[in-house]
């Protein structure tokens, strides 16, 4: 019978240690992944703005040889990440296969002009420094005009501070659900022990005494939830840069390394705060209060 009972009680000490640490890997993880689209705000958003395109139109007397040192020095210049020459017959040709038909045939002739695209880098990508690349590049007498889309550069400026804005604020959020679910996880698994916490404390125990083990049995739970969710997020950051290699997350480990040394930090230290407030919470109840 004692045999049946010992073993009833520690499948339950069993099941009550397997909720504790699923919940706080559940919770770590998610804690993670919005960690992760924190640390890559900034680069999701260069990505963005470095698709924008201002292209150069080259009037038709422009020689070749100025064509070239052109595109050299947009090429080199600090702003510039990309300068692609695009030849009057090439954008003539991607624009009859945008539109379904050859225009030329109706027109008789080519409108369009030779052009040099230049892809800006993301820190120059706002309407006042675009506004004075353009102003420079259009002062050569064989540049024709600079174009480039104004309003979507503002309207992705103003999304951007806008999206970078509400990420820190559901951080925040989500970082005090975390710790609000992971305490009520420990919470209950000490609850069960709550007449335990008293009778140590009836016999002479010190608080401090009393605590000890149990914030180190959460602790060591908490780091074996954030090893788990530590585990799931590598997969999903594995999964991430491999249909997104764009984002080239592995190519700067110094961040994977801040959001794991965090995922692990976080977790020991709710639970350390969630045990210590828990335990302290029962041992100043009185005994007729344990019932409630």
């Amino acid at each position: 019978m004692s045999k049946s009972f010992e073993r009833y009680q520690k499948r339950k000490l069993i099941s009550s240690y397997f909720s504790v640490v699923l919940s706080i890997a559940l919770v770590l993880f998610l804690l993670g992944i919005l960690g992760l689209l924190v640390l890559n705000t900034k680069k999701m958003a260069d990505h963005f703005k470095e698709q924008i395109t201002v292209s150069v139109f080259l009037k038709d007397e422009a020689k070749q040889v100025e064509i070239d040192q052109l595109q050299k020095s947009l090429a080199m210049a600090d702003y510039t990440k990309l300068a692609t020459f695009v030849s009057k017959e090439e954008a003539a040709e991607k624009h009859s296969e945008a539109i379904g038909e050859n225009f030329m045939d109706f027109l008789g002739y080519n409108p369009l002009k030779n052009s040099i695209d230049v892809q800006l880098k993301a820190d120059f990508v706002s309407p006042e420094k675009i506004e004075e690349i353009a102003n420079a590049i259009a002062t050569k007498g064989y540049v024709e005009e600079v174009s480039y889309d104004k309003p979507l550069i503002s309207l992705l400026n103003d999304n951007v501070k806008k999206i970078s804005l509400w990420i820190l604020v559901a951080s925040a959020i989500f970082t005090f659900i975390a710790f609000l679910l992971i305490n009520s996880s420990i919470r209950l698994s000490v609850y069960s022990k709550r007449f335990i916490i008293k009778t140590m404390q009836m016999v002479g125990a010190t608080k401090q005494f009393i605590r000890k083990p149990f914030i180190w049995t959460n602790i060591k739970l908490g780091m074996l939830g954030a090893l788990l969710a530590m585990i799931g997020l590598a997969g999903a950051i594995y999964y991430i840069n491999t249909n997104f290699p764009e984002l080239a997350l592995f190519k700067e480990p110094l961040i994977l390394g801040f959001l794991f040394t965090g995922v692990f930090v976080l977790g020991v230290l709710i639970s350390f705060i969630s045990t210590y407030l828990a335990t302290q919470r029962f041992l100043n109840l009185r005994t007729d209060d344990l019932y409630y």
